[in-house]
């Protein structure tokens, strides 16, 4: 199928297509082979890269990039190239990235087309690219991950082979195939608990007048060159790293949420007028997509202990299964591990901070 553009240029050069294709489906495919009628490349933006697994973003970068790859013929692979981006959850770093990361593949003065169709409000992304034609197209078929992916998690409530069945119409072959070698993996049982939890915590509120909006809080306590995080105990997120934190209580105010979550995940024995002389600002997170839970905006109290002769002493409680003083230095190599976006509020609050921002 031929893409309209918008205006009379000529073809491009570079094709982008940009999505988190979680799974890769034959919408996706439609658009890519689309794409390479018209432009010497294509460009396949990965996004929701570099993140511990979840329900929503179940497979790596990696393992997309391979999904795509497989799915085209011999002479088509040396013309797509796959890009991880991540969510960065503010969109002015996000068209960055995106930007650099598709100009390093194109020769300089080349022209580039975004392609694409206006979905949703999920779509407006393609207005972000000013200098780049747009190709839009009508939506080709009634195709959707996120149903694909309901369909996935409930291989307990229906055999597997019905479930492999129905989304058989509906993703290409190879995909289909990693699917079902996906579902021996320990993987697939986590993020099936996680997907039935949250489906549960959803329809709990689902009689509320209003969509709900939880308030929380975190605790990002600086010591020694050394972050204070937990390791989650319970779903969603369990076995994944994150800042000390959780929902306000409803007679607490910001100020002793934060200390009571702080004591009890991590034991940390720290008075609050030592806790009040190390605060250093309290910064709001408030991305719409920053928590499959439901809209959740949560408040990061940044505490600064500076040098001492060592580290206070903590202990995983509560909700936490661990508690450990971890060296800045060491986490950007644990970014996949990390809970929701809490890898990108750590940075951000340390950007704000005298402290450097986390390398990547």
């Amino acid at each position: 199928m031929a893409l309209s553009p918008d205006t009379d240029r000529s073809p491009p050069h570079t094709a982008v297509l940009i999505g988190r294709f979680q799974p890769w489906h034959n919408g996706h495919m439609a658009l890519l082979q689309a794409a390479l009628q018209q432009a010497q490349q294509v460009v396949v933006v990965l996004g929701s890269a570099h993140q511990a697994r979840s329900p929503k973003n179940p497979f790596t970068w990696q393992e997309r990039a391979a999904m795509v790859q497989a799915c085209l013929a011999p002479a088509e692979r040396a013309r797509v190239h796959c890009i991880p981006v991540r969510d960065h959850y503010n969109e002015a770093r996000w068209v960055e990235a995106v930007r650099s990361g598709v100009q390093a593949l194109v020769p300089q003065g080349a022209a580039i087309a975004l392609v694409g169709h206006f979905k949703d409000s999920s779509s407006s992304y393609l207005q972000s690219f000013p200098g780049w034609q747009l190709l839009s197209l009508p939506r080709l078929g009634a195709f959707d991950a996120t149903p694909l992916r309901e369909i996935y998690w409930n291989a307990d409530a229906a055999p597997r082979a019905e479930v492999l069945a129905a989304l058989a119409p509906q993703v290409p072959a190879p995909v289909l195939d990693f699917l079902r070698s996906w579902m021996d993996t320990p993987d697939y049982g986590a993020m099936q608990l996680e997907a039935a939890m949250l489906r549960k915590y959803r329809e709990a509120w689902a009689v509320a007048p209003y969509p709900p909006v939880f308030v929380t809080v975190d605790a990002l306590l600086l010591c020694n060159g050394h972050l204070l995080l937990i390791e989650r105990g319970q779903a969603p997120g369990k076995g994944l790293w994150a800042l000390p934190g959780g929902f306000v209580e409803p007679r607490d105010s910001l100020w002793q949420s934060c200390l009571r979550e702080l004591r009890e995940e991590t034991g940390c024995a720290l008075d609050a007028a030592t806790l009040e002389a190390a605060l250093q600002g309290v910064q709001v997170f408030d991305h719409p997509d920053r928590s499959l839970r439901g809209r959740t905006i949560t408040h990061v109290h940044v505490f600064d202990l500076g040098e001492r002769a060592q580290l206070p002493a903590v202990q995983g409680d509560d909700d936490a299964a661990l508690a450990r003083w971890v060296p800045l230095a060491q986490l950007a190599q644990l970014e996949t591990r990390f809970f929701e976006d809490h890898f990108h509020v750590i940075q951000r609050c340390l950007e704000n901070t005298c402290s450097a921002p986390l390398p990547h």
